[in-house]
């Protein structure tokens, strides 16, 4: 039983060290410098927050020409074994350069002195090239000795190299060869020996006896990180620098306003940082694991679908080559038919002027037929000899080549297609479509519009999503409404609940896949289902100076004669025309919404409701109105002034003019603005595009909405005891657009006032 357990003991520790073992071998690429590939040595840390080794940082910059920028000489390890000249205490000391050599350096520019003028000579900025990421980092004017060693690095390496026994015994750096192991260490002088040379180095009465052996070690370090800049202990963090900086730095310019922090806080924030994200790596192994092997299986789906997208792209370059070479051979033998066809005609020719020589051919015959003495018989022979020398006689004079000899007709012109076999490349998805939100808006129904990129590759069709923000939360994540092949560059979106927040998104598709989605917008719908009406310029007054367009959507009031009296009379009394016009259907219950634009350039213009019957009574008397009781928003007529009344008013209209809403005083008891920083009651603000009215015929409420933001601008009671209908007053010069449903919005132009307006 015993040995069962000891057994069983000893196979756990043998798993714990071996996996201690593999995970300090997966540890070892972290410890190794980019640039030497080996172990660091005196790691220093780069403002890209990575390492290199001093010796590997110094070649570096030797490489790329800077000299004199390797370190701080200070900086150097000034142990006995820094030179072969002091390997032994038998030989010489190492020679110290000379006074004069020095001044000679310094004069030169060569680091700073006392007395040196500030800014005589332009800074070197040095350049270091981190083999990391890949960019240049600047070092400063001091180069290397501006940067701080990684102490916490070089521990690390130690324990590494301790736990793996890389290197094998630390040997003596002072004995004559062969060195001796060596058995201690000398942090003051930054070496390593063995007994005897300890005390040879360390005699007895002088300051050096004083030093304190410890460990044999081949990395030595300071007891503190020291700043670069002074030589002294850094104690504080420049969080805007992200910088350890010590008490002379604090004092200087270089750091005059930032937030520095003492060490400790620094400290003790990353390493909560720190623990807290490693904490959250450990307990998610699981995660990591599974990410792993997804990771791994598409690494090995990659290399499939890589050689799968070769051998296509191989099989479609071979069947252009094959069709090629079916091309060319059918044209080489268009050409040979032509040249064996136009060499038989010259051939043809060719002989029958060689038959035209003398003593040859036809005038051979000709001659001797010339001999004959019958005349019957020459008659006979002669008759058809004669058409043959009269066609030679005629060809002979009218010579010209059966056929050409140039082969122009049939040059090819390749200059399209090797054009498009110049431009051959892999098909790209369509780029990110870009939502045009100046026509993309909710009303009655959802128009949704968008372009492509210009140089993004063509799209087959698109597919728009869309989802309510507003929803119920359900489990999971969430879920969007496709419409799929959406033909053209527009969608439209049929039956939006009211109220609601719809999120929108399209991406576009071709042959080689789908692209990226496009940026999400969110959409506001009405409050309240879309009231469809149109202007009805039968009711009102001056209807000699309202133009309405032929669709009945749009009217324009154009100022008259009294506007011009009132100016001229405005020290006595004022006299102003009120143009009303009304829309064509009545609400009797329910909820309603519509919404119009008012031109910016408009004098006055009230946009409201208000019960059909006083409206009628109310504009039907003299157009002139002498007392500001009968402006529809002065106060007792809208009930807006009389806080006391209880009755609520039978009309409600928000005041527009040039290019502002006026939200009165008096509607100050009955507004509800919905935003909580609203504007108050008898200031103005600015005119949104368009104007939006919700009317609440059961509460007897209506609401004036910006309806681009829906963000409500006043909310006032309405005497609804009988049918409610739009309406719209002008004082002096204005126009009002209605929205037009989205569902039957034409592409159109509408004459209003002379002028046209494309809708």
């Amino acid at each position: 039983m015993a040995e069962g357990e000891d057994m069983q003991t000893f196979t756990s520790i043998m798993d714990a060290l071996v996996r201690i073992s593999t995970s300090m071998k997966n540890m070892e690429k972290e410890l190794l410098c980019p640039v030497c590939q080996e172990m660091y040595k005196q790691p220093l840390v780069l403002p890209c927050t990575h390492n290199v080794c001093q010796a590997c940082a110094r070649e570096v910059l030797g490489q790329q020409g800077y000299v004199g920028h390797g370190g701080d000489p200070s900086s150097e390890p000034t142990s006995p074994a820094s030179t072969p000249s002091t390997r032994s205490p038998r030989l010489s000391r190492r020679t110290l350069p000379k006074p004069d050599r020095l001044d000679r350096l310094l004069k030169s520019g060569f680091g700073t002195y006392p007395g040196r003028k500030r800014g005589a000579l332009q800074p070197q900025v040095i350049s270091f090239p981190c083999p990391a990421c890949q960019g240049d980092v600047e070092l400063g004017e001091r180069g290397l000795a501006g940067l701080f060693r990684n102490l916490t690095l070089e521990r690390v390496v130690e324990r590494y190299r301790q736990s793996v026994s890389v290197g094998g015994a630390i040997l003596c750096q002072l004995c004559k060869p062969p060195p001796l192991e060596a058995t201690k260490g000398c942090t003051e002088c930054r070496a390593t020996f063995c007994n005897e040379c300890f005390k040879l180095f360390h005699p007895w009465g002088t300051q050096k006896a004083q030093h304190e052996p410890t460990l044999p070690t081949l990395s030595f370090r300071p007891k503190g990180l020291m700043c670069p800049d002074h030589k002294e202990e850094v104690t504080h963090y420049c969080k805007t620098c992200q910088r350890l900086v010590c008490q002379l730095c604090r004092v200087r310019r270089t750091h005059s306003g930032h937030k520095i922090t003492p060490v400790l806080s620094a400290y003790q924030a990353l390493k909560d940082k720190l623990t807290k994200s490693l904490t959250y790596i450990l307990g998610n192994q699981d995660t990591v694991q599974t990410q792993i092997c997804e990771l791994e299986e598409t690494v090995r789906h990659t290399e499939v679908s890589g050689q799968q997208a070769k051998e296509e792209v191989s099989q479609l370059v071979r069947g252009l080559g094959a069709v090629l070479e079916e091309k060319r051979a059918s044209l080489l033998q268009a050409i040979e038919e032509c040249q064996q066809e136009r060499l038989a005609r010259l051939g043809a020719q060719l002989q029958e002027h060689r038959s035209l020589l003398d003593g040859s051919g036809l005038v051979g015959y000709a001659q001797e037929v010339l001999k004959e003495t019958d005349q019957p018989c020459f008659v006979q022979a002669a008759k058809q000899l004669h058409n043959r020398i009269a066609r030679a006689t005629e060809a002979l004079q009218m010579f010209r080549p059966a056929a050409s000899s140039s082969f122009r007709h049939c040059q090819l012109d390749v200059g399209r297609e090797m054009k498009l076999l110049t431009e051959l490349n892999f098909l790209r998805v369509p780029e990110a479509p870009v939502i045009d939100t100046q026509r993309t808006f909710a009303y009655d129904q959802i128009f949704l519009c968008w372009r492509l990129p210009p140089h993004s590759p063509p799209a087959w069709h698109y597919t728009v999503e869309f989802r309510r923000t507003d929803a119920p939360a359900q489990p999971g994540p969430a879920r969007w409404q496709r419409r799929e092949e959406v033909r053209g560059t527009s969608a439209l979106l049929e039956n939006p609940d009211t109220g609601s927040v719809y999120v929108l998104r399209v991406r576009g598709c071709n042959k080689a896949g789908f692209g990226e989605y496009s940026e999400d917008v969110h959409l506001h719908t009405p409050p309240a289902p879309v009231l469809h009406f149109f202007l009805d310029g039968r009711w009102g007054t001056s209807r000699e100076r309202l133009a309405i367009s032929k669709d009945q959507r749009a009217v324009r009031s154009v100022p008259g004669l009294p506007l011009l009296l009132a100016a001229e009379r405005l020290l006595t009394g004022c006299h102003l025309s009120v143009d009303v016009v009304l829309g064509d259907v009545a609400v009797t219950q329910g909820r309603s919404y519509w919404a119009c634009a008012v031109d910016p350039a408009s004098y006055l213009v009230k946009v409201g409701v208000g019960l059909e019957s006083k409206l009628q009574e109310s504009f039907q008397g003299a157009p002139d109105v002498i007392s500001p009781r009968y402006d529809p928003d002065s106060g007792h007529d809208s009930g807006a002034e009389d806080a006391t009344v209880e009755a609520s008013p039978p009309f409600a209209f928000l005041t527009v003019g040039m290019g502002k809403v006026l939200l009165g005083p008096g509607a100050s008891s009955h507004a509800g603005l919905t935003g909580r920083d609203g504007p108050a009651a008898g200031c103005t603000v600015p005119l949104p595009p368009r104007l939006g009215i919700c009317l609440d015929y059961e509460r007897g409420r209506v609401s004036f909405l910006d309806a681009v933001s829906f963000r409500g601008l006043l909310e006032c009671p309405l005497d609804c005891s009988g049918p409610v209908c739009p309406a719209f007053c002008f004082i002096g010069g204005g126009a009002v657009q209605l929205q037009e449903p989205v569902g039957t919005k034409p592409e159109r132009k509408v004459t209003i006032g002379g002028f046209a307006k494309l809708d």
